[in-house]
């Protein structure tokens, strides 16, 4: 069988290429062979890579039964486990998939909105006047404690604060290019002590383990206790024939909306800052939107302001947190855009190449939310969070709570990038994120929603706060 074009040098240049400097590898191949090429990747089948709507709708429309989606994410069942249900396909991927799917929609994610608000508030509210802080840090302790809040049901206590830790610890384990290395080259997963990259990640995930699976026996144990928590509802959840799912399937679902939705909220909310504190005119148009609603709007009113939507949409459309959709293998002989793929061949909508097309967003290099009010891109143009039956479950909550976090942040304190200056993105784990040094600056209160706890620095003459 004949694949598409794609570079010819060798696999594990490719590799390296694609770990270290994914943007600029990806960009390159799109110049020199357009809307498909075939890349090569040490471990994996031959990737078809994808970056034309009409492709990508063929792929998500077809009849899922023709591929084998989650035997080509078996490099993260590490991570998640085998019962995840991105390592799913078929009956099964489908009856779990429903299981999940009620607390992420309808009022019961609605009634995560005061939560995720109120812990926004209590991140800031330990910022300091003028003194800079890490955006990522800061990103990272709402969308830890949303989680655990939220998804596992917990709040301050023991546990909750060694889940916390363990949980941060795992996320970082992967942090710089080299460190995502050893997610993709299943060589390198060698346990060599607990000193060793892998090693250190086996320890903490065993001992993340126990602490998941002692909530979920006590659970079993007293009923009482299951509450409006994701992690209740999952225990509640019953399939056709009436069975719940067993403690080894809620822990591998667990940790599977811990790394989808830690890790990614967080760079999704750090792009954000970034940008909106980059380009004083996005700054300003949102700020407008958003007093319009008044002092202390309904978390519902936040979501559905247009111009806070456009500006979420544009964040994740210039740097996508995943380059690529889920990978489909192909089971039997289908044609896609006119070339013909037989059974073992790997399907990869690219993501960051669809957002990048000059024919769907012109300037496409440019932060322009303006792009998403002029017109409604189609689910085969802007696909942020994958498409077809493996488009993520979470994606109306993180959507959610994008929205509320930088409401929250924008409407209480004025802030500033301590320094502002054009940044590029770097391989964070399997995601694309900022910088990890970026920093925003508290430089005053906003109007009658100052917040009291923020300690202001005081002039030494005249007793008042100093705003910047």
């Amino acid at each position: 069988m004949k694949l598409p074009n794609g570079p010819k040098t060798p696999e594990l240049l490719q590799t390296i290429q694609l770990i270290t400097n994914p943007l600029e590898y990806l960009d390159k191949c799109y110049q020199d062979y357009g809307d498909i090429f075939t890349i090569r990747f040490i471990g994996f089948p031959p990737l078809v890579v994808f970056s034309h709507p009409q492709g990508i709708e063929e792929i998500f429309t077809a009849d899922q039964k023709l591929f084998n989606s989650g035997h080509a994410n078996k490099f993260i069942q590490p991570i998640f486990g085998a019962n995840s249900l991105l390592l799913m396909d078929g009956n099964r991927h489908q009856q779990q998939r429903r299981l999940l799917t009620p607390p992420f929609h309808g009022e019961r994610m609605r009634a995560y909105g005061q939560l995720i608000c109120d812990i926004t508030q209590q991140v800031m509210n330990q910022w300091t006047i003028a003194q800079p802080f890490n955006i990522r840090s800061s990103m990272q302790e709402i969308s830890m404690q949303v989680i655990l809040r939220a998804v596992f049901g917990l709040n301050e206590g023991a546990r909750f604060q060694q889940l916390k830790q363990l949980l941060s610890s795992m996320m970082s384990a992967f942090s710089s290019p080299w460190r995502s290395s050893f997610l993709f080259i299943r060589q390198l997963q060698l346990d060599l002590g607990s000193w060793s990259v892998w090693g250190g990640f086996v320890r903490q995930r065993m001992l993340a383990d126990e602490l998941i699976y002692a909530e979920i026996h006590r659970r079993r144990d007293n009923p009482s206790l299951l509450g409006e928590d994701i992690l209740s509802m999952m225990m509640l959840a019953r399939d056709q024939a009436g069975q719940p799912m067993t403690d080894t399937e809620l822990r591998d679902e667990l940790m599977t909306l811990l790394v989808a939705g830690y890790d990614t909220t967080t760079t999704a909310l750090t792009w954000a800052l970034y940008w909106i504190h980059y380009l004083p005119q996005v700054h300003k148009k949102l700020l407008t939107e958003l007093d319009s609603l008044g002092f202390e709007p309904e978390p519902t009113a936040i979501a559905k302001l247009p111009y806070l939507s456009a500006v979420c949409s544009e964040t994740l459309r210039i740097y996508p947190v995943g380059l690529f959709t889920f990978s489909r293998i192909v089971q039997a002989p289908i044609q896609i855009m006119g070339h013909q793929f037989e059974a073992g061949t790997s399907l990869n909508p690219c993501i960051y190449l669809t957002h990048q097309r000059e024919d769907l967003y012109p300037e496409p290099e440019h932060f322009r939310p303006e792009r998403f009010l002029e017109r409604q891109f189609s689910p085969y143009e802007f696909l942020p969070f994958g498409g077809g039956n493996r488009r993520c479950i979470g994606m109306a909550l993180a959507q959610f709570e994008m929205k509320l976090v930088l409401a929250t942040l924008l409407s209480h304190v004025q802030l500033a990038l301590a320094e502002p200056r054009q940044i590029n993105p770097v391989r964070r784990g399997g995601t694309i994120a900022p910088p990890g040094n970026l920093r925003l600056i508290p430089t005053g209160w906003r109007h009658s929603s100052i917040s009291p706890s923020i300690d202001p620095k005081i002039d030494e003459v005249t007793g008042a706060p100093i705003n910047h």
